[in-house]
């Protein structure tokens, strides 16, 4: 019998919605700030995975400039009826204080691949927002209700009625389900069977006390009673299990008859400690017992790392291998796994025409920008890992800078980057210095620095390295667990340490929601990125030869 390895989505891919199309499956997954929005990965056994679609490529889908950390797309929810696929999902604009800005919208296709529409407003009550198309044939909306009065924030689910002719919500919202005594209640999704409704939430909080909960009705207006053996799926209790923080899923049936639900989970490095992959996506397998509830085919609440696969299964061809991936930037498009912040990557400031063989950034803003980083991010998928890179880059000053980074919001990552020195002395205009003073303070300079950025405060690891006289400077960091190393070269293969073994850990959900500043919304997972920053405005560019990514077992 086939086995299914979790998490079957390696790395930051949380909130899954999962569907079938004929013997297709396909998850979406949510990407918070990253560009382009959503994941959509295809699979023909749900054992072996392929990100092939990111279907919010554009700003009139998706405008994010300036979204805060954490913020942009959350728990989109992928459907399908009559040959058009429907993808709904919530650009967060703001989550501080007692206000919640979640205004969500939907897209369509015929094919999984795109072109996707331009969006159609749908609410903005509340986020997780899914759809359910009935057998009757309407379709409802449900989502997580907001509520900021006195600080309440999860204010139960509710269903509308949605129009697909006219492409709009009809009738009244109706308040279906105030959640349970876990708390939190949020992404719902809504399946029909054997005459009863399930009502399927995320209850808890994402964090540690996660837990996945079913209700049922016989009318999808209730009243919902609960399962009783709820949550059908947790890791609150079990401090030492392999996979924590379960919760926030979807189901799905096969061909055959056979129940799976998706959902997002995380690896800790320790127990109960700190997930710098992330939130992932893992599957179970499901049962229904005679009394019309679902169960997990495990018979408990916990779950696995392997999984029985659909009955003749077999294995897909050309199945995704994350585990060493080499770009070298010979082609105009990018390779499908590199991302942006916030908006869209274009020519004028990421492309690999204007030198071709290359990958050319242009400076723009800081690492802490909301708004236009020159930066291209890959997902950290395993717990041992590396990315190295080789740059060339001519800073004419200081505030001209380039590299390969550790990241994991505007407010903590590691950054390895080449700069310049002062801006040169204008020696047209000196008099009171001699030639040779006036020639020494015109040599340009190129340093290489090691900058943490923690809750805020930023420092040097270790002293700047003067390459005044290098042309390539190879650059690598690498992840050992919670351990984080960084190298550079001159000449390739010639590694040398820079700084000291410092704590990766840092690049995650768990440490970066203590911060000192109140609470933030945190909900990413690290990456690698190669980055160019130019303070003064004047765009200066960098090129990089090729980016690689090896796991480590």
């Amino acid at each position: 019998m086939k086995q299914i390895k979790n998490p079957i989505l390696t790395g930051f891919n949380p909130d899954p919605s999962i569907i079938r199309v004929k013997d297709d499956y396909y998850i979406v997954t949510s990407t918070f700030e990253w560009f382009p929005g959503c994941q959509i990965h295809h699979s023909k056994n749900l054992i072996d995975w392929q990100l092939i679609s990111r279907p919010l490529n554009r700003v009139s889908q998706l405008d994010m400039r300036g979204n805060p950390d954490s913020c942009g797309v959350w728990a989109p929810c992928l459907s399908y009826k009559d040959g058009v696929f429907y993808l709904l999902y919530s650009n967060v604009r703001s989550f501080y204080g007692n206000w919640k800005d979640t205004p969500n919208y939907l897209v369509t296709a015929t094919d999984i691949k795109g072109p996707w529409s331009d969006p159609v407003f749908v609410n903005a009550s509340g986020f997780d927002a899914s759809l359910f198309h009935d057998d009757d044939g309407r379709t409802y909306c449900i989502n997580m209700l907001v509520d900021h009065r006195q600080g309440k924030f999860f204010g139960g689910i509710v269903l509308q009625e949605y129009c697909l002719k006219r492409k709009q919500l009809v009738g009244q919202p109706h308040h279906i389900f105030s959640g349970s005594q876990h708390g939190c209640t949020e992404g719902p999704h809504i399946y029909k069977r054997n005459g009863y409704y399930y009502l399927l939430t995320a209850e808890g909080g994402t964090g540690y006390e996660h837990c996945v909960t079913l209700a049922r009705s016989k009318n999808i207006l209730g009243p919902y009673d609960l399962h009783p053996d709820n949550p059908i799926l947790t890791a609150k209790k079990e401090a030492n299990a392999y996979l924590q923080k379960t919760g926030h899923a979807d189901l799905v049936e096969t061909p055959e008859g056979e129940w799976y639900m998706v959902f997002l989970a995380s690896r800790p490095l320790t127990p109960r400690g700190r997930c710098i992959l992330g939130r992932e996506t893992a599957i179970e397998k499901m049962q229904w017992h005679a009394d019309n509830w679902l169960y997990l085919a495990n018979g408990n609440q916990l779950a696995s790392i392997q999984v029985e696969a659909p009955a003749g299964a077999t294995q897909s061809a050309g199945a995704s291998n994350n585990s060493d991936v080499m770009c070298h930037f010979d082609k105009p498009e990018l390779d499908i796994q590199f991302q942006s912040l916030r908006v869209p990557i274009t020519d004028d400031w990421a492309n690999t025409t204007d030198n071709p063989g290359y990958l050319r950034l242009y400076g723009r803003e800081s690492l802490s920008s909301c708004f236009e980083q020159s930066l291209l991010g890959r997902r950290i998928q395993a717990h041992k890992s590396e990315a190295q890179t080789c740059i060339e880059f001519s800073p004419d000053h200081f505030q001209q800078m380039a590299g390969l980074a550790c990241y994991y919001n505007t407010f903590h990552y590691f950054y390895l980057h080449i700069h310049g020195g002062d801006f040169a002395e204008n020696t047209a205009n000196k008099t009171t210095k001699s030639s040779v003073n006036n020639t020494a303070h015109s040599k340009k300079e190129k340093w290489l620095s090691l900058l943490v950025c923690d809750k805020h405060q930023t420092y040097q690891a270790c002293q700047p390295v003067d390459l005044s006289s290098a042309g390539k400077v190879f650059l690598k960091a690498e992840f050992y667990g919670a351990d984080l190393q960084f190298y550079y070269a001159t000449l390739d293969g010639q590694w040398l340490k820079i700084g000291p073994v410092l704590d990766g850990s840092i690049l995650s959900d768990d440490y970066v929601v203590q911060s000192d500043y109140g609470y933030q919304p945190c909900f990413t997972g690290a990456f690698y990125a190669l980055a160019c920053q130019d303070l003064s405005g004047q765009k200066q560019h960098a090129d990089f030869s090729y980016f690689k990514y090896t796991e480590v077992f």
